[in-house]
């Protein structure tokens, strides 16, 4: 039996916003179906780059309600 698709979402609507999160993240994993290597190994470099200007200190964090809050601004 296969279930309607607006069934699972709205039961998946109902779930903590952490488990609402690594399930949007899978769904959009099984779509890729094919993985370019290339794109996978610069995105591990600006991520390795990004975390060492955090640490570092040349970087800062934006809490999320200021982020918001400039985007409304715009």
């Amino acid at each position: 039996m296969t279930q309607d698709p607006a069934e699972i979402l709205k039961e998946a609507l109902r779930l903590p916003p952490e488990a609402r999160a690594a399930l949007a993240g899978s769904l959009l994993d099984s779509l890729d179906e094919t993985v370019d290597e290339g794109a996978e190994a610069a995105w591990e470099a600006e991520i390795s780059a990004r975390l060492k200007a955090l640490d570092s200190g040349q970087s800062a964090t934006v809490p999320w309600a200021e982020v918001r809050r400039r985007i409304a601004e715009r």
